[in-house]
């Protein structure tokens, strides 16, 4: 007999059926800068790349990896500095932004026409700036930091002011 009830192995094999099918290559996301800040950190929506497993997510010349339920208002890290990030997809009422934050937010040229596309809008709204963005995907350094053997990074991170779930984040950084 399963651990779950019937209607509740349900959803779990709907949500897991929906996580495995989150592309993340060439999507459209809201990146917003949590580390250091509140709700009202710098913020861009630009197309993100990603490893060829999905595993690792690349905005603005940088490389994110998922800090799988353990950040505090993050859910992405950078694995060159450890700060956190909320990624997440655009939405279509144009409230990308944490209720309690605000704040301009820079669209990378190169994502204009998609964006409003996406939005079915004419025009980009006030509070949307253009921005010239760096290329989306996989640097060097990016490969060589993704590429080293299994650490517990939770040390490091914890230095740098973040927190894991009972204080212990282990993964491949």
């Amino acid at each position: 007999m399963s651990a779950f009830g019937q209607g509740e192995t349900k959803c779990l094999i709907l949500w897991i059926d929906y996580v495995s099918n989150l592309d993340m290559k060439d999507r459209l996301v809201y990146v917003e800068l949590k580390s250091g800040y509140s709700d009202d950190g710098p913020a861009w929506i630009g197309i993100a790349g990603a490893s060829k497993t999905g595993a690792t997510v690349y905005f603005n010349g940088d490389a994110f990896k998922s800090l799988k339920g353990s950040g505090i208002g993050a859910n992405f890290f950078d694995i060159e500095t450890l700060e956190e990030y909320w990624i997440s997809g655009i939405k279509k009422n144009n409230q990308d932004r944490h209720w309690a934050g605000g704040g301009q937010i820079a669209i990378d040229r190169t994502a204009v026409e998609r964006y409003l596309a996406e939005m079915d809008w004419a025009e980009l709204p006030s509070n949307l700036v253009i921005a010239d963005l760096a290329p989306s995907k996989q640097r060097d350094l990016h490969s060589k930091l993704e590429h080293r053997p299994s650490v517990d990074w939770s040390e490091q991170y914890s230095r740098n002011g973040g927190y894991g779930r009972n204080g212990k984040i282990k993964g491949k950084i």
